[in-house]
């Protein structure tokens, strides 16, 4: 059987990308269960954890400089038309600018 993809040694076949296409809808298919992530109790370690990574470094300046400078480098990538590397840059920055709804508003599946 031909491969259709090679990367180095690794070969993919129809067959194996048809059983991990399968396998892959079967997992997703049965596990529907997400827990999402509610910010702490005042009071406790896990607060003070939370206080400090998520409401004073990403809501704070770090993440807003980290933000904006993820911005400003995928402008500059995509204005030397370097698409493919602007894209994750422009999306990390709008997610560090956003990073304090997106931790209590995703669900984490656990």
């Amino acid at each position: 059987m031909q491969a259709i993809v090679q990367f180095g040694k690794y070969r993919f076949t129809m067959g194996r990308l048809f059983l991990f296409m399968v396998v892959t809808m079967m997992v997703l298919m049965f596990y529907s269960v997400a827990f999402a992530i509610v910010a702490p109790a005042a009071g406790t370690f896990a607060y003070d954890v939370y206080d400090v990574a998520v409401t004073k470094m990403l809501q704070g300046p770090i993440g807003f400089v980290g933000g904006v400078a993820a911005m400003i480098i995928g402008a500059v990538l995509a204005i030397q038309g370097k698409i493919l590397g602007a894209i994750p840059a422009i999306c990390g920055g709008a997610v560090l600018l956003k990073a304090d709804a997106l931790v209590t508003s995703l669900g984490a599946i656990v």
